[in-house]
């Protein structure tokens, strides 16, 4: 089996991996490579390949019991995203029963606020350009997912230091130390909420939940969900506001249709989804056994990446998949299609909160600067190294 060696690509698929997994498509929907953090893996790369194996069983995500990485006792590790039924199951029913449609409902009144607020302040500085990043696309979702769970004092400079550290490792700090700094951090702010007067907030509830049965979640659960949900709460959020609008941005006759009818916002985002989505490949999973995929059979041990953006890019399920088409949903009548929220047991949890923030920061940043525009002279974009997460450092934009 050949391996293709990405070893020497890595800045040219940060900044576009588009074209690479075109070419890997062409020659099969599966392949071995080799990057530099990993010796040997697999990458699914086809649209329905993709889809059957995020649902596949006989993938694996508990990568503790893989034999492949060694295993740590660290809470964080704790968490739903790396567990499979029926552990998985018992976990995310526990989280579910709290995590309601009416919960995130209620929070779209703080979406708006926050939003205005921090326009407010990017467009009263005097100045006529910022990093949307920075005055946008980082502090709206990180202030709302601290709402939701009730961590409004959460030291922010240092859990984004560590929150990029552990998804988009830039090799700056020795490996592990932003994990275990984290995980001591949400160690005492569990250990804290557990014993404060209980509240109205998400964190709270999963402190008190229980089941019928009387099953609760343990303190290193408690631990391993409130870092999920701080991550994935706002780290992919970010990137889907910074890439949708970068997207819109270039491309001025997208832009000028949703200003000419916002009505298109539901569209457009899911557009923004799929034509490049905050997460580029799932995270790992590891065949139980041996699995056929597109003709290849991934022998039973082996760690495997689905690429959700390879996927969302296939010509076979897409048209014309490389255009950006803030009308492809509404045209297409059946849903959005896309795997940016993944798809199975794992499917995010937190898809509609992340939908309505990504609505509601879209048109609100258009009908308060309607002449928004990249900074020519905001220098190169600093795209967020590896294979997990698809985004910038920041985005310099003039009005």
């Amino acid at each position: 089996m050949k391996v293709v060696d990405l070893r020497g690509h890595a800045e040219e698929l940060a900044a576009d991996p588009y074209p690479y997994y075109a070419k890997l498509r062409e020659a099969g929907p599966a392949h071995l490579i080799r990057t530099a953090d990993v010796e040997r893996m697999w990458l699914i790369v086809g649209h329905e390949e993709a889809r059957r194996a995020l649902a596949d069983p006989r993938l694996s995500k508990d990568w503790k019991t893989s034999g492949m990485w060694e295993a740590t006792a660290d809470p964080i590790n704790a968490n739903m995203l790396e567990t499979d039924p029926p552990h998985h199951t018992r976990l995310r029913k526990l989280v579910a029963g709290e995590f309601t449609a009416r919960r995130i409902e209620a929070l779209r009144p703080k979406v708006q606020g926050v939003t205005d607020e921090l326009l407010d302040a990017m467009t009263s500085t005097g100045s006529r350009t910022a990093d949307l990043v920075e005055a946008l696309a980082f502090p709206l979702p990180m202030t709302v997912i601290c709402e939701l769970l009730g961590v409004p004092d959460l030291d922010r400079a240092s859990f984004r230091a560590w929150s990029n550290e552990i998804v988009a490792p830039t090799g700056a700090e020795p490996e592990g130390d932003a994990v275990r700094a984290m995980g001591a951090y949400l160690a005492e702010l569990v250990a804290d909420k557990a014993a404060s007067a209980p509240a109205d907030d998400l964190l709270s509830a999963l402190i008190r939940t229980q089941a019928e049965d009387g099953d609760r979640l343990t303190r290193d659960e408690l631990i391993g969900m409130a870092f999920l949900l701080l991550i994935a709460g706002h780290e992919t959020t970010v990137n889907l506001i910074s890439n949708g609008v970068r997207a819109l941005l270039t491309h001025p006759d997208q832009l000028a249709a949703l200003r000419a009818d916002f009505g298109l916002v539901d569209s457009a985002v899911e557009e923004m989804l799929r034509y490049d989505g905050p997460v580029e490949n799932a995270t790992f999973r590891f065949t139980r056994e041996p699995v056929e995929v597109g003709g290849l059979v991934i022998p039973a041990g082996e760690p495997v990446l689905v690429s959700l953006a390879a996927g969302d890019r296939d010509a076979a399920r897409f048209p014309d998949p490389d255009r950006f088409d803030i009308t492809r949903a509404a045209v297409a009548g059946k849903g959005p299609g896309h795997l940016a929220f993944g798809h199975g047991l794992h499917f995010c949890l937190g898809a509609p909160l992340a939908r309505m923030e990504g609505r509601i920061a879209v048109r609100t940043l258009f009908e308060r600067c309607p002449d928004l525009a990249l900074d020519p002279d905001g220098g190169p974009l600093d795209w967020l190294p590896g294979l997990l997460m698809r985004g910038v450092r920041r985005l310099p934009v003039r009005w």
